[in-house]
Formats: C-alpha cells, sequence, structure tokens
C-alpha cells in the first residue's frame, strides 16, 4: 500500500525544500543547474509513480509525454519570439495529456507484460515521430528560446547571472504542488479507488468500479503530470532532443522508484536525487559510470526492501526513560 509522510516525514520533507531553496546564497552556478535537473527528475518520477505505485502499472513508454511536454516549446515558439509561460506550460499539458490518453485507451486494453510491451511500443513510435521528422527539429534536437515570465503585458526579465537561481526556485515550487497535489489525491474516492485496483481489481470491479476508465484517468492524469516536467526540463536546459521520449528515460524513472522506495509518495523524490547524485560521483571516480550506478542501485534493492524512504531514523526518545506498560488490575474472586 502507498504512504504519505506523516507529520514527522513532512516536516523533514520540509526541512529539506527550505535546504534546497537556500542554496542560491553559497552554491556555484554549475550546482544550482545540477539540482534544478534532480528537482526535474523527481517531477518526472514521481508522475510515474501514480501509475506503478499507486494504479499497478509498469509503463516503459511514460518518457513520450515528458518529451512531448518538451518539445511543446519549440512546437509553440518555433518561428517567432518565446511566449509566455503562462501559455506553454497548459499547451504542455494539454499535449501531454491527450497523448497519454490516446495511448492509454489502447494500452490498457492489455495486461501485465503485455502492456508493458505496448507501453514501449507507443513510446518508441513518438520517438521516431521526433527523431526522423523535421517536426521537433531532427535527431540532434534543437534550441529553444525559453518561455519568458509575462503576465497582461508586464514582464519580469531574469538576467543570465540570475537564472539558474529562479529556475531552481521554480522547479521546487512546482515540485512541491505536484507532491501536495497526489498526496491530496489519494485521500479522495478516485485515489483510494487506485490503490484498491492495484491491490486487488478483480474485487474492484466485483464491487461495481468499472477499472478501465479509472485506469484511463490515471495514465492521462500521469501523463500530463510528465509534460510538467518536460516542459520544465526545456525552459531549464533551453535545448530538447529526441533522446527525451527514448525509451530508456522511462525505464530510469523507473530505477528512480525502486531506489526511493516503491511503497511511498515521496520516494520518487528521493531516488531522483540520489540517482543524479550517484550520477555526478561516479564520474568524478571512474570512467565506468553506468557499472557504479548499477552497483549501488542492486545494494540498496537487496539491502532496503522499501528504497530509500524506508530507512528509520534512531528515536529521539531513545535516552529517556520509557514509561510503564500499563497493566489490568488484577480480578479479585468471589
Amino acid at each position: 500500500m502507498l504512504t504519505v509522510a506523516g507529520r514527522t516525514g513532512s516536516v523533514l520533507l520540509g526541512c529539506a525544500a527550505l535546504a534546497v531553496a537556500s542554496l542560491p546564497l553559497f552554491a556555484s552556478p554549475y550546482h544550482l543547474e545540477l539540482v534544478s535537473t534532480a528537482v526535474v527528475f523527481a517531477m518526472f518520477a514521481l508522475s510515474l509513480q501514480l501509475l506503478v505505485g499507486v494504479t499497478g502499472l509498469v509503463s516503459l513508454g511514460h518518457a513520450a509525454f515528458f518529451g512531448v511536454g518538451a518539445y511543446a516549446i519549440h512546437l509553440m515558439g518555433a518561428h517567432g519570439p518565446s511566449i509566455s509561460v503562462f501559455i506553454t506550460l497548459p499547451a504542455a499539458v494539454l499535449l501531454s495529456g491527450l497523448a497519454a490518453l490516446a495511448v492509454g485507451a489502447l494500452a490498457l486494453r492489455t495486461r501485465n507484460f503485455f502492456f508493458l510491451m505496448t507501453t514501449l511500443a507507443f513510446g518508441q513510435m513518438l520517438f521516431f515521430v521526433f527523431h526522423d521528422t523535421p517536426l521537433g527539429g531532427g535527431a540532434d534536437g534543437v534550441f529553444v528560446a525559453r518561455p519568458t515570465f509575462s503576465v497582461f503585458g508586464l514582464e519580469w526579465v531574469v538576467s543570465r547571472q540570475d537564472r539558474p537561481t529562479v529556475m531552481l526556485l521554480v522547479n521546487l515550487g512546482v515540485l512541491v504542488a505536484m507532491y501536495l497535489g497526489l498526496a491530496a489525491l489519494l485521500r479522495t474516492m478516485f485515489g483510494r479507488a487506485l490503490l484498491g485496483i492495484r491491490a486487488n481489481e478483480h474485487r474492484m470491479r466485483s464491487m461495481g468500479f468499472d477499472t478501465y476508465w479509472l485506469q484511463l484517468g490515471a495514465f492521462t492524469l500521469a501523463g500530463a503530470l510528465a509534460g510538467i516536467a518536460g516542459h520544465m526540463w526545456g525552459m531549464t536546459q533551453a535545448f530538447v532532443s529526441p533522446e527525451l521520449l527514448a525509451w530508456h528515460r522511462s525505464a530510469e524513472a523507473l530505477l528512480m522508484i525502486l531506489l526511493g522506495g516503491l511503497g511511498a509518495l515521496h520516494g520518487p523524490i528521493l531516488g531522483a536525487f540520489a540517482w543524479v547524485g550517484l550520477g555526478e560521483v561516479a564520474q568524478l571516480i571512474t570512467e565506468r559510470q553506468r557499472l557504479v550506478e548499477g552497483l549501488v542501485i542492486l545494494a540498496v534493492v537487496l539491502g532496503l526492501r522499501h528504497g530509500l524512504a524506508g530507512i528509520r531514523l534512531p528515536s529521539l526518545r531513545r535516552g529517556m526513560p520509557e514509561a510503564e506498560p500499563a497493566t489490568r488490575p488484577k480480578e479479585v474472586s468471589p
């Protein structure tokens, strides 16, 4: 059963968010961009968690919606000046959501391994649409104009020097909103129905739930959230390429979920930061980066059943005397 961080976990997550927000005070622009990339990957993995951890659907085509969201910036501003983020972001959500709706309507007619392979096939189809056609700038990708922060004719101009700080804070705000939105969703009837489908789909059907439409709603919503992550990637990097839609991106998101913890909503966030940090450290110590990453992930999967989210911190009450357990009064025989 997927769990949401309790009171203590929420406090720790809030402290972590404040720590990330304070990085511009002392971190270099390179490290700000590195953490900003980790935040975007956390959005992407969190969107996939809605399928894997909540609904029980494992998809290898989720990166397609991530890429569609990133390419939305290019498609809207390919032949003109940059457009407001308040236009490009809803467009990315709409395009990714529609793509997920079309793919999910067909893929959800299959089950288990066949569903996995169907999502992979549709993801690769979208990959080659941008890879082999001039629609997305070809195989080499294309630089895009960053959307502007403008509304009602008022524009906030961000200097090149301040851009890493601004993008980090904007990405962090989007991630926090996404996490809180999904946490609230799990408390609704829709969210509980999805958890029920993950536990026992046949029982949910016997109770009168139309599991197909519930799963399609989750698949579409997950695709739209992936589109948000893709949009923020394109806005952060100012570059998009067909590689964003490749199947290995979906596999990386699955690894982030396993690394952070499949049974916790905040697991993908921990996994994304650990994944980016692991890749950075592996590059410094060896040329065989993937080998190091594989060994570490294997150790985490074998040693931590619930991932990084399953690590329990030492109790603060360990050094305090424990209260004596309450005992039942002895019964007096007549």
